[in-house]
C-alpha cells in the first residue's frame, strides 16, 4: 500500500497540480479554486495534492510564479542585477518596456495574477520583477537618491494599470464588441456640456480609437521620460 501511494504521488507532480490550478483560475476565478475542485479535475484525492502543496496560499503563489516565469522567459525580461544593469545586452529603456508589456499581457490573460500580486508583493515572482526593473534603472544612470521613487513610480503604474485593464475587460459581458463599447462611451463624452467638460469632449475621439497596449506603453514612456530628467542631478542637500 505504501509503495502504491508513493507511486501515485510521484505521478501527480507539482507541475500538473499548478497547471490544473491555473486552468481553474482562468476559467472560473479564484473563488472556484478549492482542493476538492482540483482533486476532481485531476481525478485524484485531496490528500495526494497536499503531498505537494501545503495550502491554497501556497498554490496561488506557485501558480503566480509559473505565469510570471513564462512572462519573463525572454532575454530582455530575465532577472539581471543592479550591478550589471541586466546583463542581457538589451538597451535598459527598451528592456523596461518589454518587461512592462510582458506583465500587462500576463495579467490580461490571467486576471487573478494582479490581485495575487497586490495581496502578496513579497513573493518570489514579484521580487524577480522588482529586481529586473531596478537593475535597468541602475543602467539608465538614475542617481541613487532617486532610485526608490523612480522604481516605485514604474512598478506602481505597471501593475496598477495592467490590473485595471484586466478588471475593465471582466466588466464587459462575454462576446461584447470592445470597439462598439468604447464608441458608446466616447459618444457619451462628446455629448457632455462643453462648459463643464471641455477636456473630455476633446479627447472623446481618442478614447474610441485607442489601443490598450499602446496606451499602456505610452504611460511607461511618460514615466521613463520623467525619470530621465533626474539623471545626473546631484542628490538634494
Amino acid at each position: 500500500m505504501t509503495i502504491r501511494t508513493e507511486r501515485r504521488n510521484d505521478a501527480l507532480s507539482k507541475e500538473r497540480i499548478v497547471q490544473a490550478a491555473i486552468d481553474i483560475l482562468d476559467g472560473e476565478g479564484e473563488g472556484a479554486l478549492t482542493f476538492r475542485a482540483l482533486a476532481r479535475r485531476l481525478a485524484t484525492g485531496s490528500g495526494a495534492i497536499y503531498w505537494h502543496i501545503a495550502d491554497k496560499d501556497a498554490l496561488l503563489a506557485a501558480a503566480t510564479d509559473d505565469v510570471v516565469t513564462q512572462a519573463m522567459s525572454g532575454g530582455a525580461m530575465s532577472g539581471g542585477s543592479m550591478s550589471d544593469g541586466g546583463g542581457d545586452g538589451v538597451e535598459p529603456r527598451e528592456a523596461i518596456r518589454v518587461i512592462a508589456l510582458g506583465i500587462f499581457d500576463a495579467i490580461d490573460a490571467h486576471p487573478w495574477v494582479g490581485a495575487q500580486f497586490s495581496r502578496a508583493p513579497w513573493q518570489p515572482a514579484m521580487l524577480r520583477v522588482f529586481e529586473a526593473i531596478g537593475g535597468r534603472l541602475w543602467a539608465l544612470g538614475v542617481p541613487e537618491a532617486a532610485w526608490f521613487n523612480a522604481w516605485s513610480a514604474l512598478v506602481t503604474y505597471i501593475f496598477g494599470a495592467a490590473t485595471q485593464n484586466a478588471a475593465n475587460a471582466r466588466l464587459q459581458a462575454p462576446g461584447t464588441d470592445r470597439s462598439a463599447a468604447l464608441a458608446d462611451i466616447a459618444g457619451g463624452w462628446a455629448r457632455l456640456d462643453p462648459a463643464q467638460y471641455p477636456f473630455l469632449r476633446q479627447v472623446a475621439p481618442q478614447l474610441g480609437a485607442h489601443d490598450d497596449r499602446e496606451q499602456f506603453l505610452a504611460g511607461v514612456d511618460l514615466i521613463l521620460a520623467g525619470i530621465g530628467t533626474v539623471k545626473g542631478k546631484s542628490p538634494p542637500a
